[in-house]
């Protein structure tokens, strides 16, 4: 594993102009969080990192095979439960005890025989974490992934992600500084760093 390196990315949709010659530097094995005011770009360049996108110019160096990426939309199966929501992601080896552990500890223990159609917002959020942090990746990436947590749930998510994510890269976008700094991470501000750039 190496750090991330972004080096003179751009990116365009048609004649709108998303990314501008950006350089970043993600460290190995920390949590990095992206900052900015919308439509900066911060979801543009996480799907590029997870190569959801390709760069119009410039590349990404050193990503991971294994990915884990939670959406802006939790993107789960609604007629399953949240047990089959994380079973379907995961490799056979993840035993039913690793999977109840995971939903335990991020207070979704009671709800388990439910559908997630069923689940009020904030419990669908935390399966997409679950779902997400149990399948072990070495590059964890987070779209505003607190979004819609009361202030003790979100805390309690936070000591969830940074626990399974000890060691991991991972690249949360938050708009939130509070989150920044509970998680320990370093900050990046993208539209800061693309106005270094054409400085």
């Amino acid at each position: 594993m190496k750090d991330i390196i972004v080096r003179d990315l751009s990116k365009s949709f048609g004649d709108q102009t998303v990314l501008d010659h950006l350089s970043l530097l993600f460290p190995v094995g920390e949590i990095t969080c992206v900052q900015g005011p919308s439509g900066c770009g911060k979801t543009t360049l996480l799907r590029i990192l997870a190569g959801l996108e390709q760069p119009s110019g410039g590349q990404v160096l050193n990503i991971p095979e294994k990915i884990a990426f939670v959406f802006q939309e939790n993107r789960l199966c609604e007629d399953f439960g949240a047990v089959s929501n994380l079973r379907l992601v995961l490799p056979e080896k993840r035993s039913k005890e690793t999977i109840l552990q995971h939903l335990q500890e991020i207070g979704l223990s009671d709800d388990l025989k439910k559908p997630v159609k069923e689940f009020s917002g904030g419990m669908k959020r935390r399966v997409a974490i679950a779902r997400a942090v149990c399948f072990d990746a070495d590059l964890l990436i987070l779209d505003e992934p607190f979004k819609g947590l009361d202030e003790k749930l979100r805390q309690d998510v936070m000591n969830y992600v940074k626990k399974y994510s000890a060691g991991k890269t991972v690249i949360c976008v938050t708009h939130d500084s509070g989150e920044a700094s509970y998680l320990g991470s370093s900050v990046i501000d993208l539209a800061e760093a693309m106005r270094h750039v054409s400085a």
